[in-house]
């Protein structure tokens, strides 16, 4: 018997549940694409507040690999109603709603619709382990399939706890995902990459804030100090030598 799923928390209802296209006529024919509310709220966090894959977990009370299926389904469900025409409806899933004040939550009270506080979870309550493509110089390395070297950063109350230099043992492009998955790490500062690569580690489950320069050490504080930007432009499809860089 399978084991049932466990209720994600959910923390602001959408203002608004069912969306239909203005200029199709005839879009009360077609079966709408159903988003759950669980999804909803996982779309919410990420690409509206701006939280990490690691904050919307904690908000929802799930695992990291949760938010990644829910995440990759809310996504789909969306371009699937937007390039198709389809009318969207948000309900249903597995839920439970806030009731009671908690440092992770956007509501200090029972779930509302116009909840005035923003979702946050900065980074500093978190334990965070970063890495950064790091040159000797102790510069940001700016391709990422090419880095020799990754500075490493263990990261407790906002703070760097500690870190160390780590040899990528002669592995490149997308294998460094597995690399740096196999480390623990969480989150990855660097210059700039391919899509292969970007794939490689989303489906490893590690954030990225391409488009770095500078000091490995100063984007570190950066990134604590909640001031780094992430940059999803930024991408690398230069020639080097004979080829082109995909990652």
């Amino acid at each position: 018997m399978a084991r049932p799923a466990k209720p994600r928390r959910i923390c602001m209802m959408p203002p608004c549940t069912s969306f239909v296209p203005a200029d199709a006529a005839d879009a009360s024919a077609h079966a709408p694409v159903v988003m759950t509310l669980d999804e909803y709220e996982c779309l919410r966090l990420i690409d509206y507040e701006g939280a990490d894959q690691a904050a919307c977990a904690a908000s929802m009370d799930v695992a990291r690999t949760t938010v990644q299926a829910v995440y990759a389904s809310a996504r789909q469900k969306l371009a699937r109603a937007l390039v198709c025409g389809l009318p969207l409806e948000i309900q249903g899933g597995s839920y439970e709603t806030c009731e009671a004040p908690r440092p992770d939550c956007c509501c200090a009270a029972r779930l509302r619709h116009g909840c005035p506080r923003i979702l946050t979870q900065k980074r500093s309550e978190h334990t965070m382990k970063l890495a950064v493509t790091y040159s000797p110089d102790g510069q940001i390395f700016q391709h990422f399939g090419k880095t020799q070297a990754f500075k490493v950063y263990d990261i407790e109350k906002g703070a760097i706890k500690a870190s160390e230099v780590k040899d990528t043992e002669g592995q490149g492009h997308g294998a460094l995902a597995g690399l740096l998955k196999g480390w623990g790490v969480d989150t990855l500062l660097c210059g700039g990459m391919g899509m292969g690569a970007k794939n490689a580690l989303a489906e490893a489950g590690i954030d990225i804030y391409a488009g770095c320069t500078g000091a490995a050490d100063d984007a570190v504080n950066a990134l604590l100090a909640g001031t780094l930007a992430k940059n999803d432009a930024a991408t690398c499809d230069h020639h080097h030598g004979a080829h082109t860089c995909h990652a």
